[in-house]
């Protein structure tokens, strides 16, 4: 199967409401020709929605839509050329593997020895050669999902979306076909879309992630960006664990408790701030010298063991909790054991109480 000529999607002033529920509200967004962009929100977002709309599911209140140089707002969902994988595969269960997947080439007139070809071509890229004879209901759930997806690529779209296609499977099967869609779109090159609620996966598959909250979008940025540079409270809570701290900022400098705590970057104004901290950059040191981290006197309130790691609940400060991950191996503290904790100034991330980064 020949790499995609991929299209570039651009998203203007889209906006959906459903009685008076706005479901979207002025969406602008660009999505590069070939990028992997993961929509990444909670339940009731709007992430759906909005894919649905590329789609041609859903037709927005007001807006427009362009795949390349083309306006689609107004086109029919079989006009748009884009392939797409449901949340429940929507597979056909009269019809075996490859009719599943000859289907969208029959709609386009596709048939005889060539549709065979591309039906054979798309099995061996999801992994499932010589499967074609299958009744569905011969698959297991992952197989299941790769039928989906070869049935999305089997016409060679320019735009592929998915809604939350790994949703039904188990963790373990989850992960690697992560891993397998992501190496299927840097072959294929496809322009893709990818709706989810699940932050892991965001991360690990995508180019860019915007995340959405209420309609509206907080934040485009790739995934590390997104992580250690989240624009508000919000991303920050919603993409991995975070703790937040509260801190004075003034003429320059940022204290906690009166201590001065160096950052990567000075702070600007003056006022309240929020330390954002994730509990894995967070260090146990022992009692020599510190002078390149900022030193957080800590007590233990709790210790939780989850194999992998350990979870210390400690109070710092004013009394704020604050959490701390790192490896379960030698002596775990216990709860009343002090403890020094390091942050590195470059991890040390402040964001206002309306919710913008300093």
């Amino acid at each position: 199967m020949a790499r995609s000529a991929a299209l570039p999607i651009a998203i203007r002033q889209l906006t959906k409401s459903y009685g008076k529920l706005r479901v979207l509200d002025s969406v602008d967004l660009d999505i590069r020709s070939g990028e992997f962009l993961t929509l990444l929100g909670p339940s009731g977002s709007g992430k759906t929605t909005l894919l649905m709309m590329l789609a041609g599911f859903v037709r927005p209140d007001h807006g427009s839509m362009k795949f390349g140089d083309s306006e689609v707002v107004r086109l029919a969902p079989h006009k748009r050329g884009v392939g797409m994988v449901f949340q429940n595969y929507a597979l056909f269960p009269h019809m075996d593997v490859a009719a599943n997947i000859a289907f969208p080439l029959k709609l386009r007139g596709i048939g005889g020895d060539d549709a065979m070809r591309r039906v054979t071509q798309a099995l061996e890229l999801v992994k499932l050669g010589g499967y074609g004879a299958r009744r569905i209901d011969q698959l297991s759930g992952g197989q299941r999902q790769r039928i989906a997806l070869a049935r999305a690529i089997v016409f060679e779209p320019r735009i592929l979306l998915m809604d939350e296609p790994l949703s039904a499977l188990d963790k373990q099967l989850r992960e690697h076909m992560q891993i397998e869609l992501r190496q299927l779109h840097e072959r294929l090159g496809m322009t893709t879309v990818y709706v989810t609620h699940d932050q892991r996966e965001a991360l690990t598959m995508s180019d860019r992630i915007a995340v959405i909250d209420q309609g509206r979008i907080m934040q485009i940025a790739p995934p590390r960006e997104l992580y250690e540079r989240p624009a508000n409270r919000f991303v920050a809570e919603f993409i991995g664990e975070s703790t937040f701290v509260p801190v004075e900022v003034a003429n320059g400098a940022c204290r906690l408790d009166g201590m001065e705590l160096k950052l990567a970057v000075p702070p600007a104004g003056s006022g309240r701030r929020l330390l954002m901290v994730r509990p894995e950059r967070l260090e146990i040191l022992g009692d020599g010298p510190a002078d390149d981290v900022n030193v957080l006197p800590a007590t233990v309130q709790a210790t939780i063991y989850q194999g992998d790691s350990v979870l210390l609940h400690a109070s710092i400060g004013g009394g704020t909790s604050i959490a701390i991950r790192g490896a379960a191996s030698g002596r775990l503290p216990a709860a009343g054991d002090n403890l020094r904790l390091g942050l590195r100034p470059a991890d040390a991330y402040l964001i206002d109480d309306g919710g913008s980064p300093t």
